[in-house]
């Protein structure tokens, strides 16, 4: 008996110690607890994260187009502006503007912050790029005016060929201008590489309009006044500067596009060739998919041009040639690749330079 009361004694301590309650079976339902093990440390779930928001892509209806080689992007439509990133041949873009000029297209760009870059148009092939719409170029604290380089040109520190050289505009990059300096020969720019962010460059190769609405620039960078200088001179003829070498040749071109039906049918090329100094040939090599295509010239400088067409090492005597500003249709073996030579015609001892655009179309 002794031994039966002694048990249930123990029983009574150990339910009270645990925290556990003796039920009845008329005792009320308990409540459920759900009972979790105690963790070591560093294992407890980390707090959720607020996850950056993606960038805004564009709403503007955008065109599609498609790249006809590797071609850069850039943060402005200029080639001394940020590169973004690399985009390979036959890659579909969304096209949502063009600068004023139409030598730049901006596209959706989602790789990085605020979803947009630029392309040389060149390397695009747009069907509809009279039907973008215009962008005009952001330029910060500037006078809202951008003009377009037309010839390679020094960006120096300040206003005079004896200020150091920042770097190179290249001919169609678009420039931000904010200022002149007081006889209006040399203009201020937005320039990445330049003190502040500005750089100059001679008048004489920008194309622009309204420069006499630009602010005078003082030599301390400060503007000191809105005035149209009256010493502009009317016409200022621009300093040639020989084509720079490339150092292409047949067997390696400056340009290789591989055609198809389902991706590049169109190749858009420019640059320059110079003589008697500077390079004086391109070469381009492109392989069709059809029997037929036109090519087509337009140039711009004080040289001429011939260009030629060429396969397996031989130039093809039935094409001809072809002169600036002339179209002709090519008769072509699918699948073989073709050379287009682009030579500098020399006239004398002067230096002629020829900016050109060749355009090959795939028919159909």
């Amino acid at each position: 008996m002794y031994r039966f009361f002694f048990l249930i004694s123990i029983v009574a301590i150990l339910a009270s110690g645990c925290g556990l309650s003796l039920l009845s079976p008329n005792s009320a339902t308990p409540t459920l607890f759900i009972i979790t093990a105690t963790l070591p440390p560093g294992l407890f779930p980390l707090p959720a994260k607020t996850l950056a928001q993606p960038a805004q892509l564009p709403t503007a209806e955008s065109v599609e187009g498609i790249t006809t080689t590797q071609v850069n992007v850039r943060s402005d439509p200029s080639t001394a502006s940020t590169l973004l990133g690399m985009l390979g041949p036959s890659t579909k873009v969304q096209i949502i503007g063009k600068d004023p000029s139409g030598n730049w297209v901006q596209i959706i760009f989602p790789q990085i912050p605020n979803g947009k870059g630029w392309l040389t148009v060149q390397y695009v092939n747009v069907k509809v790029l009279d039907a973008i719409p215009v962008i005009g170029i952001a330029t910060g604290s500037g006078s809202g005016q951008s003009g377009v380089i037309i010839q390679q040109v020094n960006v120096r520190s300040g206003p005079g060929t004896d200020f150091d050289t920042l770097g190179i505009m290249n001919p169609k990059d678009v420039v931000a201008l904010t200022g002149k300096d007081a006889s209006g020969i040399w203009l201020q720019i937005q320039f990445i590489k330049g003190p502040d962010g500005k750089g100059w460059v001679t008048a004489a190769y920008v194309q622009a309009s309204g420069l006499e609405t630009l602010p005078i620039v003082g030599q301390a960078g400060k503007i000191v006044g809105t005035g149209t200088p009256t010493n502009i001179p009317l016409t200022i003829t621009p300093t040639l500067i020989a084509a720079p070498q490339d150092n292409d040749s047949a067997q390696s071109p400056s340009v290789v596009v591989t055609f198809s039906p389902s991706g590049t049918r169109t190749l858009i090329y420019s640059s320059e060739v110079s003589t008697p100094i500077g390079d004086p040939e391109d070469w381009i090599q492109f392989t069709p998919y059809s029997i037929a295509a036109i090519a087509s010239l337009t140039c711009i400088g004080n040289g001429k041009l011939s260009v030629e067409l060429w396969q397996n090492g031989s130039q093809l005597q039935n094409w001809g040639s072809l002169d600036c500003g002339e179209s002709d249709q090519l008769s072509l073996s699918p699948g073989q690749p073709y050379l287009m030579h682009l030579i500098a015609i020399p006239k004398g001892g002067e230096l002629e330079i020829v900016h050109y655009t060749i355009s090959i179309y795939t028919i159909p």
